[in-house]
């Protein structure tokens, strides 16, 4: 027994040497650093609206929206806690303006989302024209350009934030500048990017100055419409229901490059057949109520609830009555780099 003792003295010593020269021994490490399957360090979780709404209206008696810059609760990953993270690459967070108010504008490298939850009639503004909100929307505001929020209706406006600033963080490319005024001046017409891009035709001399799409914002009733005609034409998908993806015009790819969206109906009674993915998944309800059973942990949910899927985590969705789910994931960063990959049926 003397030898294998001898042999860990001499390799702890050896490890102790070369930590003087910041080294360290991969075979130590190299299970952790290159595992068999993903093995991802958060987990589900599932946030209630109902439970959650009493303390974003609470807030807005706390702090004004151009003092909070954006008055926002974070959803963290309670795997994750003081990460200011949803996953390990997106952030996410439900946004607070209450009527007269505006969030002021600013810009930043981080691009984000605005999926609407509750509420109809307030604006966003971006790189000089505004876009009117309501419930079901998907609203884009591309890297680096300067973006507002107002609220000119009679009740709150809930919006889901999706941002990636913990990719952007882990490149250390995060740059942010305020704005001059709390409002930017209109300089284009409302509708005016609905009308250039959203008709499946593009300007004959337009090129695209960005991978991001030049219309942002992605009206519910014509998504709505897009999932209800699908259902006409052919079965569910086994493990998505009837699914479909935003798209860049310009590109045919996502919205936003380093985050992809998607809406998805299940029908009523309709169960998923198991499904994983590498990419971690962040779920906004937008109509019904059902649950998923993810990794085994069931999250039952309703109209406007949150919830997040880790990545290779097996997935079952089932709905009571028909649903309809909105959903964002770094899944266009992924493919990009030829690591994205999906188990159709996997446990």
């Amino acid at each position: 027994m003397a030898a294998p003792a001898t042999r860990n003295n001499a390799r702890r010593d050896f490890y102790e040497r070369i930590g003087g020269l910041s080294m360290a021994p991969l075979w130590e490490s190299l299970h952790q650093l290159v595992p068999p399957a993903p093995a991802p360090r958060y987990r589900p979780a599932h946030w209630d609206y109902d439970k959650v709404r009493p303390f974003l209206m609470e807030s807005g008696a706390l702090i004004t929206a151009k003092e909070a810059v954006r008055r926002v609760l974070i959803l963290e990953n309670p795997a994750m806690p003081g990460s200011a993270c949803i996953t390990p690459t997106l952030y996410a967070g439900l946004q607070l303006i209450l009527p007269g108010e505006v969030a002021p504008a600013h810009r930043h490298t981080q691009s984000a989302l605005r999926f609407i939850v509750e509420g109809d009639g307030a604006y966003t503004a971006v790189d000089g024209e505004r876009t009117i909100m309501h419930e079901g929307d998907f609203v884009i505001t591309p890297t680096w350009t300067w973006h507002d929020h107002g609220n000119d209706s009679s009740k709150p406006m809930v919006w889901l934030d999706g941002l990636d600033i913990p990719l952007v963080a882990m490149f250390n490319a995060g740059f942010a500048e305020n704005g001059e005024s709390d409002e930017q001046a209109v300089t284009t017409p409302l509708g005016t990017s609905d009308a250039r891009f959203a008709s499946g035709l593009l300007p004959v001399d337009w090129k695209p100055a960005r991978q991001t799409s030049p219309i942002f914002n992605y009206p519910y009733a014509r998504t709505r419409e897009a999932l209800q005609g699908l259902t006409r034409a052919g079965p569910p998908d086994a493990c998505h229901g009837y699914k479909l993806r935003y798209v860049n015009p310009a590109s045919g790819g996502a919205p936003i490059a380093t985050m992809g969206t998607y809406m998805q109906l299940l029908p009523k009674g309709f169960e998923t057949a198991a499904y994983r993915a590498t990419d971690g998944a962040v779920f906004s309800v937008v109509e019904g109520e059902g649950q998923s059973t993810v990794g085994g942990e069931v999250l039952r949910w309703k109209k406007r609830d949150q919830f997040v899927v880790p990545s290779w985590a097996s997935v079952v969705h089932k709905a009571r009555g028909e649903a309809v789910l909105f959903s964002f994931s770094d899944r266009p960063v992924q493919e990009k780099l030829d690591l994205w990959r999906e188990d159709r049926g996997g446990k």
